[in-house]
């Protein structure tokens, strides 16, 4: 039965309702320009009318009602979209990252400029060409030095630059991963209050909104997914682990790798593995550290030290005006002291590996020569042994360029004596040594009978890094140079013998171990034509297709970035403004719904004024 101030209890009701919307349209309008605020919206039902249906119930007929109750305030939001930004935004901020730093290596290559690395390369040549015509003249070896000088230094600049880079990326790493650690952690303590918020029974918008704008944050510097099949437990994973459990997170950490001069590798703190990180703004840091950067100092290094070994290679067959021979040019620094570059990589006070750099074989080769006989050669690649097969009619000139193309890390050419040259390359994978050769093994007779260099065919006769005393595998005779100091492109230098007297730079060959005659300039010459010939710069046939290439492959890279990231961009802000139009404040709509819930309050005050109207004439005024 309903009571007669059932009225009053009506009304009341009413006042809370629309009270309690008016109160959520002004945290809306308060909270418009908030970041990761998604708008609220007050559900309203009918209250529980009067009566239940049941056997007792009052023999009138239908249910009498009894006014209206907030059934609960919730968040306005799309989470299939949301789940699509937080993708998008890992991709956005992998691209961001790589279009700032490409665009800086693009810019320390500024080619071709009178300042370029290239420009001083041409006046070197230019220098030795000129020396060549006038091998007498103090002027013109005073210009072979200091164009040298320049060189040097110019090459040295770019290493620094290059290195600069790195070092900044270096320290973005460091940086990222604490703040993904801080964002981890926040995002469990509010995994912690959401779950005592909703075991309450409330709806904690807010604190959504805030754990939703935090994931997104996160999701810039790595790539997430979100799994919330358990209720109680929103769980954050990336690279196959999960990240945030609750209120527990795997924080990273950030290790030196001695093997990558240092650097930091971002690896889980409670086991030690290694991050899987694809994309994001970490991964991008750290694919242009470990790779991009690292590559580009590679392949800087393979110029200089190539450069260095075919300058010094000639310098050292000529004479200076004193009549001495055997004289660098420049000078190479061994990465390992042991003549036959017998190296303790393990430190454990025994030699363990061979460093050699460059072998050279015996026999004198002709470049158009059919080479009569087959078999396979095995050489070390980037990811393992690379086979590489020759016949009876492939002439030298092609097998050369087979190396070349097999994808091995070493170059093959005939040097100027004809012989066949071997040098290695900079390695892909950080734990191999850089310009390390490190395996030679052939089934037939093209590296031992035919170009001198192995003592003999097969597995039993190979040449591998890590063993000591491989030199014994190679032919007697033949010439090997060991393994040169890492980054050889930071610490070339003339040779001070030269710096303090230009007479000793050699200009002539001579005949019969004797000096050049006089106006003799076959040694500079030669050297000067280095310019042009396919010495094999790494995978580079001249050192003018290096300069090309490098300059080309940065100011590529960068421009893919750029485009890249645009069209990023623009997906990005589609969705996101997709999501605004969901569930961002409009504040046309919210003082629309203010002035629809003003009115309600003010009906339900009139009707309550109303109900007491009446409770006062039946209390007061009947029976009078």
């Amino acid at each position: 039965m309903q009571s007669t101030f059932a009225g009053i209890e009506i009304g009341k009701r009413s006042l809370l309702a629309h009270n309690r919307g008016l109160s959520t349209i002004g945290h809306n309008l308060s909270n418009a320009s908030t970041e990761g605020y998604s708008r609220q919206r007050v559900d309203l039902q009918a209250f529980h009318p009067l009566a239940r249906a049941q056997l007792n119930r009052p023999d009138r007929p239908g249910q009498l009602g009894q006014g209206v109750e907030v059934a609960r305030i919730e968040r306005v939001k799309d989470m299939l979209l949301e789940g699509r930004i937080v993708s998008q935004n890992s991709l956005e901020g992998y691209w961001t990252q790589r279009e700032r730093f490409t665009l800086m290596v693009d810019q320390v290559y500024n080619e071709p400029t009178e300042h370029s690395v290239r420009d001083h390369m041409d006046r070197f040549w230019d220098s030795w060409q000129e020396l060549s015509i006038h091998p007498e003249q103090t002027a013109a070896r005073e210009q072979v030095r200091e164009r040298a000088a320049s060189l040097i230094e110019a090459v040295k600049q770019r290493n620094r630059s290059l290195n600069e880079i790195r070092a900044m990326i270096e320290d973005e790493v460091r940086g990222k991963v604490r703040e993904v650690n801080e964002l981890g952690r926040e995002i469990a303590e509010l995994n912690l209050e959401i779950t005592k918020s909703k075991a309450a029974g409330d709806n904690p918008n807010d604190l959504l909104d805030r754990r939703d704008l935090l994931v997104g944050k996160l999701s810039e510097y790595i790539e997430v997914s979100i799994e919330t099949r358990n209720p109680h437990e929103f769980t954050v994973h990336t690279g196959g682990h999960s990240f945030v459990q609750g209120g527990v997170v795997r924080e990273f950490e950030t290790v030196p790798e001695p093997a990558n001069n240092g650097l930091s590798r971002v690896v889980w703190s409670h086991s030690g593995e290694d991050v899987e990180l694809r994309t994001g703004a970490l991964g991008a840091l750290v694919e242009l550290r470990d790779q991009d950067l690292r590559g580009e100092l590679q392949s800087l290094d393979n110029m200089a030290m190539n450069f260095i070994d075919l300058v010094n290679d000639v310098h050292r067959d000529g004479y200076g005006l004193d009549g001495d021979s055997g004289r660098d040019f420049f000078v190479e620094y061994p990465a390992v002291l042991n003549v036959i570059g017998n190296y303790d990589r393990s430190g454990d006070g025994a030699f363990d590996h061979t460093y050699l750099f460059r072998v050279t074989g015996t026999n004198e080769l002709d470049a158009q020569q059919q080479i009569g006989i087959d078999g396979t050669m095995t050489l070390a690649g980037p990811d393992g042994p690379i086979d590489i097969e020759y016949h009876p009619t492939d002439t030298v000139e092609d097998v050369i360029a087979r190396i070349n193309t097999s994808g091995a890390e070493l170059g093959a050419r005939l040097d100027r004596n004809d012989r066949l040259s071997l040098k290695a390359t900079a390695a892909a994978d950080i734990d191999n040594p850089d310009f390390v050769i490190r395996q030679l093994e052939d089934s037939g007779q093209f590296l031992a009978g035919y170009a001198g260099l192995l003592t003999g065919t097969g597995a039993d006769n190979a040449y591998r890094f890590d063993e000591p005393n491989m030199t014994d595998m190679l032919a007697a005779e033949s010439g090997f140079q060991v393994a040169p100091l890492n980054n050889p492109s930071g610490w070339m230098r003339l040779n001070r013998e030269i710096e303090q007297d230009v007479g000793k730079i050699a200009a002539s060959f001579g005949t019969a171990g004797r000096p050049g005659e006089p106006g003799d300039g076959s040694a500079a010459q030669e050297i000067a034509q280095l310019r042009h010939r396919p010495v094999m710069v790494g995978r580079d046939s001249t050192f003018d297709d290096y300069f090309a290439d490098s300059a080309a492959s940065a100011g590529l890279a960068a421009q893919e970035a750029r485009q890249t990231l645009d069209t990023q961009n623009a997906i990005t802000k589609n969705l996101r403004d997709m999501r605004d139009s969901i569930s961002g404040v409009n504040i046309d709509e919210e003082l629309a719904q203010m002035i629809k819930f003003q009115h309600a309050y003010t009906a339900a005050a009139r009707y309550i004024t109303q109900v007491d109207r009446m409770l006062d004439t039946i209390i007061n005024r009947m029976g009078v």
